[in-house]
């Protein structure tokens, strides 16, 4: 029997293309399986590891710590693949900071999601901040006296996954204090980076108000008046992930050297002719002096929901460099 070559032809093409994409697919299954995820539930639960299966009904992922567990679907919030960034040189999972949206004073570039609130415990009082929308949060921060109270505000512009950039506003009152202070600081903060590791560089603007006490030596009446100023601030900013629950911060405040410009002063001036020292004004020429406080630290993740951080600070002002004697404390805490 005559065997035709073409039908021969076409038979082999489709062994070897039914073949190619047999072991397609039986690669494409064992890649699957070998993927780590991150399944989020509701409550915010996390579990990392990789789906063993997956139905209408629930999850089968095996866990380091847990071993296998099913999660029921309707109780899953998110499924997401854990990216190669996410791991370290072992091949373990180094989760995003849950509070990485701030440093010890500063914040950053980046988001917390709508429905995904904090609060920060100071040493001078509390802050708490609010995701109200997609990329907008709102807070409040106060010390533990009720005085000042100032209000945030931050927007935040993603360019793409390691770039962003935030609008954000700060506005205070001392309350019932009575040193009539007010503040406004309007700023913007560029961030390189991520959850795990990022840069950023802020700068704004600091309009200060408050009353200041001033004594006439001529009349001896003492009268409030009322001063204003402004200032303008940087700030450079970074962390990453040093482990699991390991990350190291650095946050800086810097107020630049302002420009010369001029007052008055009183003194005391020898009249010759009376022989006594008569109170006398006269303008002078002043500068306003830098200052920048530098505050490097450590933040541990204690749990998903909770963060501990501390650091020790410098002043660098009028030319010398002064350590604080206590360091800066906080406790993250979600809400």
């Amino acid at each position: 029997m005559k065997q035709n070559p073409t039908s021969f032809l076409i038979l082999l093409i489709c062994m070897i293309t039914f073949n190619v994409f047999s072991q397609e697919s039986i690669e494409q299954s064992v890649s699957d399986t070998l993927k780590i995820h991150v399944v989020t539930k509701n409550d915010r639960t996390s579990f990392v590891g990789r789906i063993i299966s997956q139905d209408p009904h629930e999850v089968m992922i095996e866990t380091k710590e847990m071993g296998l567990v099913a999660i029921p679907r309707h109780e899953i919030r998110e499924i997401r693949e854990v990216e190669m960034r996410e791991l370290n040189v072992k091949g373990e999972y180094i989760p995003g900071e849950v509070f990485a949206s701030r440093y010890f004073i500063t914040t950053n570039g980046l988001s917390i999601a709508k429905g995904e609130n904090y609060m920060i415990w100071h040493i001078f009082g509390p802050d708490v901040q609010f995701g109200v929308g997609k990329n907008f949060g709102l807070g409040i921060m106060t010390s533990w006296l009720g005085s000042p109270i100032i209000g945030t505000a931050k927007y935040s512009i993603p360019f793409n996954e390691n770039t962003s950039l935030a609008l954000g506003l700060l506005a205070g009152t001392d309350t019932w204090y009575g040193t009539g202070f007010r503040l406004a600081l309007p700023y913007t903060a560029f961030t390189i980076g991520d959850r795990i590791a990022n840069f950023t560089f802020s700068a704004g603007y600091g309009a200060l108000g408050y009353k200041e006490n001033q004594f006439d030596i001529i009349s001896g009446n003492s009268t409030k008046k009322r001063v204003n100023e402004g200032r303008m601030l940087i700030s450079f900013a970074g962390m990453f992930k040093a482990g699991r629950i390991v990350s190291i911060v650095f946050d800086s405040f810097i107020v630049p050297g302002g420009k010369k410009y001029q007052t008055t002063e009183w003194f005391e001036y020898f009249n010759p002719n009376t022989g006594f020292y008569e109170p006398r004004e006269r303008n002078v020429t002043k500068k306003r002096d830098g200052f920048a406080l530098i505050l490097p630290g450590l933040r541990f993740q204690t749990s998903p929901h909770k963060a501990f951080q501390f650091g020790f600070a410098g002043i660098f002002a009028g030319g010398e460099a002064v350590p604080v004697p206590f360091p800066m404390v906080q406790f993250f805490q979600k809400l």
